[in-house]
């Protein structure tokens, strides 16, 4: 697959997984549409879309860096449009978005609850349902969501139940939206990573600089969603995939070269016990 002239319309992608994705998307020859809030720097986070378009086109890529919160319709939908005048249509639409807030319930009050519904699911409802009219038209339309395997186990429920309804519901589309957009040969996937990742969420929410040493790289999430969104869209649909297991399907064997450090990687939230424990990659668990 080569993704020159397709457009990529990704939600954040300011820093972090979605700016490593859309990079190495662009480098191949992708337009990229990066639709997100941060237009100011901020103290704790790097990166804004005007920064994230500069990284972009020094690697010779093409990128229309848009001010949207992805929480308001008509914001959205004047997104969307943009982006099409601009590059004439939409090939890929990437759910990168997020917002977390990983605390018991006592500790989320409900504007924080909102967030996550309105970010979460909602948006990612939202951005590919304004996205679709455009998808239809592709020859390689795909929908990538950055959302976990669906497993009802109650120990991802019960430390933050706010915060997995919003990222579960993210993958409920998934599941739904493969089957419902599959006579338009849309491909719709999640891809989740198998340990903690690098990224200013970690740092900044989840445990801080010994966090981080013990994660891997933004680059394996850019490496796994390039694979998925070079396959046919046709057949590869309704998948939830774990960023490690694509890529060894994919005969990748060099997963060092992905660490942070030579900590003990620690295992994301959300990966089913059974997939972790077919690979040889050993993790710490969070929860049992």
């Amino acid at each position: 697959m080569n993704f020159k002239e397709k457009t990529v319309f990704i939600t954040g992608g300011s820093r972090g997984i979605g700016l490593e994705v859309v990079k190495k998307l662009a480098i191949d020859g992708a337009n990229i549409i990066i639709a997100a809030k941060t237009t100011e720097p901020h103290p704790k986070l790097p990166g804004t879309i005007f920064t994230a378009a500069k990284e972009i086109e020094e690697l010779g890529g093409n990128c229309l860096p848009l001010e949207c919160d992805i929480r308001f319709e008509d914001n959205v939908i004047a997104t969307v449009e943009k982006g099409v005048k601009q590059f004439g249509g939409i090939d890929i639409c990437i759910n990168n978005a997020s917002a977390i807030v990983p605390f018991p319930t006592g500790s989320v009050d409900m504007k924080k609850y909102d967030l996550m519904q309105d970010i979460n699911t909602r948006g990612t409802f939202l951005v590919s349902k304004t996205c679709l009219p455009y998808l239809r038209k592709s020859d390689h339309a795909h929908i990538l969501t950055f959302s976990p395997p669906l497993d009802l186990d109650d120990k991802w429920f019960a430390p933050h139940v706010a915060y997995t309804i919003s990222k579960m519901g993210m993958s409920l589309l998934t599941l739904g939206h493969a089957r419902e957009f599959k006579k338009f040969a849309i491909g719709v996937n999640s891809l989740w990573p198998l340990t903690a990742i690098d990224t200013a969420a970690v740092r900044n929410v989840l445990g801080g600089e010994n966090t981080a040493k013990s994660s891997r790289d933004v680059s394996i999430m850019a490496d796994a969603a390039y694979e998925i969104l070079s396959k046919d869209p046709k057949s590869c649909t309704g998948n939830f995939f774990i960023d490690e297991v694509v890529l060894r399907n994919a005969g990748e064997t060099d997963f060092e070269k992905y660490r942070i450090s030579d900590n003990e990687l620690i295992r994301d939230f959300f990966v089913p016990d059974d997939v972790a424990n077919e690979l040889p990659t050993k993790t710490v668990t969070i929860y049992k």
